[in-house]
């Protein structure tokens, strides 16, 4: 099965069984897992293999979700789902507000700064407790970390997938430029 990442977001991650009866215990990556409880049929993926399954059940247990998948009925089926991303079409995800974008579609963006100019790659979002910081590759093989907060994101541009930022003082210090 090939996935396009345009399609698909990731919704959450197994991290261990829950039970004897095939359940799994996901940490959901939704804003809330209510929107977890939405989704209808995912794409369980690890490594290189892909399948569908219907989400017959979901429940909140504190920070994570009880998921019963399809076709996964014995703990010992379950086991070799744990550390396997779930996946789900687009679709089923509600639409997003202005200055809201799914993290599938940060990832990747170039971004450049007001003064420095093409700084390099958007790698990954790191979830902290205040504010989101984005991790930026810069051309230079360095991290930069950069607060994803109003003063310093200054223009997201999905459809060319790019990203104008204002780096503050000292930021760029830290990473030795």
């Amino acid at each position: 099965m090939i996935l396009s990442t345009e399609q698909y977001l990731t919704a959450g991650k197994i991290i261990t069984t829950h039970g004897l009866k095939g359940e799994v215990k996901v940490y959901p990556s939704t804003d809330s897992p209510e929107d977890f409880k939405k989704l209808k049929e995912v794409i369980v993926k690890k490594g290189d293999r892909t399948s569908r399954h219907m989400l017959e059940r979901t429940a909140r247990f504190k920070n994570v979700m009880i998921v019963k998948l399809s076709g996964i009925d014995d703990v010992d089926t379950a086991k070799t789902f744990v550390d396997a991303l779930i996946l789900a079409d687009r679709s089923q995800f509600k639409e997003l507000h202005k200055d809201q974008y799914y993290e599938a579609d940060l990832i990747g963006m170039s971004v450049s700064d007001e003064r420095y100019g093409e700084l390099g790659i958007l790698k990954e979002v790191l979830h902290t407790g205040a504010n989101d910081v984005y991790s930026v590759r810069l051309k230079d093989g360095r991290e930069l970390l950069l607060p994803a907060i109003h003063s310093c994101i200054l223009e997201v541009d999905p459809e060319s997938k790019s990203m104008k930022v204002h780096v503050l003082d000292g930021l760029m210090e830290l990473t030795g430029k």
